[in-house]
């Protein structure tokens, strides 16, 4: 299940990766509400809103135009550090717009300026390349078996005309992807007239920080990498090695845990077994949603681990064995619950920036792949897991499927291309990160000649929005990222495991 809110100009054909002299910046009143009935969501009155305009493909510079969403947020303190910090989102497909208030709350801008971006088709990004009747589908998609070939066809079709829909409108699918985004932030930096800048990207957005690290390293005194998300890993092939890395880290945690492990000794021979009932059988029950409602929910193989995979995004990983185990002995009612709050407001529904999503997954990784290769490392990383359940990508779903619908065609080999540097680069990664996993910060630290690494032993996917600990050892690095920082904080982290007592 994928969820609404939710990885050149030589992409293009250009040979010429810079970014553009097209771009221009202006100034507009922050829209409010920001989303209708959240208002935890609104822009607080000190922020400044402006759109960039930029070329929609740089290798067609006298083509269509599109507009980026820019927020601006002040920095609190009397004398703030005069390098503003540019907050670049995941998904993709997210928004800064959806984590601005948020992030302000937790004090992200108390020492300096941070600037957040809709980057290209995203929430107040013009145009919004949403899908509404594909997210729809998916919305519904939790009173019915995910592994099935009629939902595939119904996916199919709901992302079809939504494709269809944009390319009558004029939109160039293709342009929509990490080479042509890193442009846009690049442009960003100077229409704004800013010499230097930090940059801070979580999951995707650590993935298009890299790129503009690689490509548009000019005005970079510092980046922030969270979840990483490397340019050099084919997300789409490797996605299974992350839930099945975060599983076996639970598992480890739980047996160091006395209580945990006495309550659940068998957690990684439960979890195959539950994935393999569920697949056989699902599990059928009604669970009221936040309105009140009764909806019917099925929970198959697919949509359990999807559940464990993404509690420990959205919060900490503290009642997965329990779930697990539950559901081993077939009770799946905390699980059902779960996943029908893990698909979010009807509100949210045609807000999610597909249109980037597919252009990234398919361009630039399933595209460049094979369903067979992917397959097998799935398998190897989750032997005990059916093959029905594998052949889904773990956050994303039916790219197989969805990849040629959308029809983008292939990202050139550049880019895959490692980022070589000596900017001071920080790594935040949590142990129980289902999403990317640990292991790939790996794959870019040799070439990062200034690279910290923090490890948070029982975190899931995102750190910063999750760890006080987190956003003091960013505020350290970005005051002077020259100096080693201390993560003794994240050293004490503790989780106390959800037993039933």
């Amino acid at each position: 299940m994928v969820t609404a809110s939710v990885l050149c100009a030589c992409a293009a054909g250009g040979a010429d990766n810079r970014a553009s002299h097209a771009a221009s910046f202006e100034t507009t009143p922050c829209p409010q509400p920001n989303i209708a009935g959240f208002p935890d969501l609104d822009f607080p009155s000190t922020v400044q809103c402006g759109y960039l305009t930029v070329p929609e493909n740089r290798a067609l510079p006298d083509g269509r135009h599109i507009r980026i969403f820019v927020m601006r947020a002040p920095a609190v303190a009397d004398k703030p550090r005069r390098d503003p910090l540019v907050y670049l989102s995941g998904g993709p497909g997210g928004a800064g717009s959806f984590e601005a208030a948020f992030m302000m709350k937790q004090g992200i801008n108390a020492g300096r300026e941070v600037i957040f971006v809709d980057q290209r088709g995203t929430h107040r990004a013009d145009p919004l390349l949403a899908c509404p009747a594909w997210e729809q589908y998916v919305f519904d998609s939790v009173s019915s078996r995910f592994t099935t070939r009629s939902g595939t066809l119904a996916d199919a079709s709901a992302l079809k005309s939504c494709r269809d829909a944009m390319a009558a409108a004029g939109v160039d699918l293709a342009a929509y992807n990490t080479t042509e985004n890193a442009a846009d932030i690049a442009d960003l930096r100077v229409a704004l007239g800013i010499d230097r800048w930090d940059v801070y990207g979580v999951s995707y957005g650590s993935r298009l920080a890299l790129t503009l690290l690689r490509d548009h390293p000019q005005g970079i005194r510092s980046v922030v990498l969270d979840s990483v998300s490397p340019p050099t890993v084919n997300i789409v092939e490797d996605w299974w090695t992350a839930p099945a890395s975060s599983f076996r880290a639970i598992s480890a945690a739980c047996a160091a845990d006395a209580s945990c492990a006495r309550a659940y000794p068998h957690l990684q021979a439960d979890l195959n077994l539950a994935v393999k009932r569920l697949d056989r059988k699902p599990f059928t029950t009604r669970v009221k949603d936040d309105s009140g409602a009764s909806v019917n929910v099925v929970i198959d193989g697919f949509a359990f681990a999807y559940t464990l995979i993404m509690s420990s995004e959205r919060g900490t990983a503290s009642d997965v064995p329990r779930m697990i185990s539950d559901t081993a002995r077939g009770d799946a009612r905390a699980v059902a619950a779960r996943y029908l709050a893990l698909r979010g407001p009807q509100q949210f529904v045609g807000l999610g920036g597909m249109g980037l999503a597919l252009g990234v997954f398919c361009e630039e990784s399933a595209n460049l792949t094979t369903e067979a290769a992917t397959l097998a490392k799935a398998k190897a990383a989750l032997p005990g897991f059916p093959e029905r359940v594998l052949r889904i990508q773990p956050k994303q779903g039916r790219l197989y499927t969805e990849c040629p619908v959308w029809n983008v065609g292939k990202a050139p080999p550049s880019v895959s291309a490692r980022t070589v540097s000596d900017v001071p680069v920080l790594i935040l990664e949590g142990a129980f990160d289902a999403a990317t996993a640990p292991a790939w910060v790996g794959a870019i630290t040799p070439d990062l000649g200034r690279a910290q690494v923090v490890s948070f032993p029982y975190t899931g996917h995102s750190v910063l929005g999750k760890s006080g600990c987190a956003q003091s050892i960013m505020a350290a690095f970005l005051d002077d990222p020259t100096h080693p920082v201390d993560g003794s904080c994240a050293a004490r982290q503790t989780l106390k495991f959800d037993t039933g007592r």
